[in-house]
C-alpha cells in the first residue's frame, strides 16, 4: 500500500516567549513550541494525529484550493525603524 500525500499550509507566529503554529486548512489543529523548529516539530504530529482520527472515524479530509500571496505596501507617514 502507498501512502498518501498531504500537502498542508502551516502558520508560525510569535507568541509571548514562544510561538504558536496551526493548519488553517485543519480546524481546531494548534501547537505551540519554544522554537520555530520544535512548533515545526510539533505541527507536524499534530497533523499526523488529526488525519489519523479523521480517518478512524470516517470524515472527510478536504482539499482546499487555496491561493496565498504575499503584497507589499507604500504607506505614506509611517517611518519603520
Amino acid at each position: 500500500m502507498k501512502d498518501a500525500i498531504y500537502t498542508y499550509r502551516s502558520i508560525i507566529e510569535k507568541d509571548g516567549g514562544g510561538y504558536h503554529g496551526y493548519v488553517p486548512s485543519l480546524p481546531g489543529c494548534h501547537t505551540q513550541g519554544a522554537t520555530i523548529e520544535e512548533t515545526k516539530k510539533n505541527l507536524k504530529k499534530v497533523v499526523i494525529a488529526m488525519l489519523e482520527a479523521m480517518v478512524k472515524l470516517k470524515e472527510p479530509i478536504e482539499r482546499k484550493e487555496e491561493y496565498e500571496t504575499i503584497e507589499t505596501i507604500s504607506f505614506p507617514g509611517l517611518v519603520c525603524a
